[in-house]
């Protein structure tokens, strides 16, 4: 029983420490938006590629499994590796500047450890954003293949997904702007239809 005081106290510790580091780079705001805006990027492009494979109607599900996995992985990555690489190179920019104006070695404290460990979290969201959401989307495709029932075909379930997944994400920048969720997300899947609109009338 201590011992799991122990870990909840130390997990409670280490959350404190990096909400405070990020505070401190003033990388929250930065977060929200990378999420938001990589999330956006993983439901559209599971929505593309549900849509393109409607209209090809492939003959194997684990093709298109297989296929929006790698896109899910290759955008996950792809988030991750950009967002480190700029952010590190931001954040060493602003902690130069700052040691050159204070005329000492910041790298020990807390300005420093913000520079170090903040692009990590910004990274791990950017990442994590649009892989988590390319899962969520692609449940229907694991359900059928495990013969589960559905009430549409996988592929236009996946695409419900999609669409919903476009909705929340609107409610959630509804809620950060402080206007009215509803109209914030039926706004962004206004986006979203007319996103799977073009793809009809190009590939359709």
């Amino acid at each position: 029983m201590n011992m799991k005081l122990a870990k909840r106290a130390l997990f409670k510790r280490v959350l404190t420490d990096y909400l405070f580091l990020l505070k401190l780079a003033k990388s929250d705001d930065i977060i929200r938006r990378y999420f938001v805006v990589n999330g956006f990027d993983g439901a559209l492009t599971m929505l593309g590629l549900m849509m393109g494979f409607v209209f090809s109607r492939p003959a194997d599900l684990n093709i298109v499994m297989n296929v929006c996995l790698g896109a899910a992985v290759a955008l996950g990555m792809s988030g991750l590796s950009s967002a480190y690489v700029s952010e590190t190179a931001e954040r060493q920019r602003k902690l130069s500047r700052l040691e050159d104006a204070m005329v000492c070695d910041l790298s020990g404290s807390d300005h420093g450890k913000a520079a170090k460990h903040a692009p990590i979290l910004v990274a791990l969201v950017n990442g994590s954003a649009p892989l988590l959401i390319c899962l969520f989307i692609l449940t229907p495709l694991w359900l059928a293949n495990a013969d589960i029932w559905l009430p549409l075909p996988p592929l236009y379930c996946a695409i419900l997904m999609a669409l919903f997944m476009v909705f929340l994400l609107g409610v959630f920048l509804g809620r950060i702007a402080g206007v009215w969720w509803l109209k914030s997300g039926i706004e962004t899947l206004f986006l979203a239809i007319v996103t799977a609109s073009l793809i009809y009338f190009i590939t359709g």
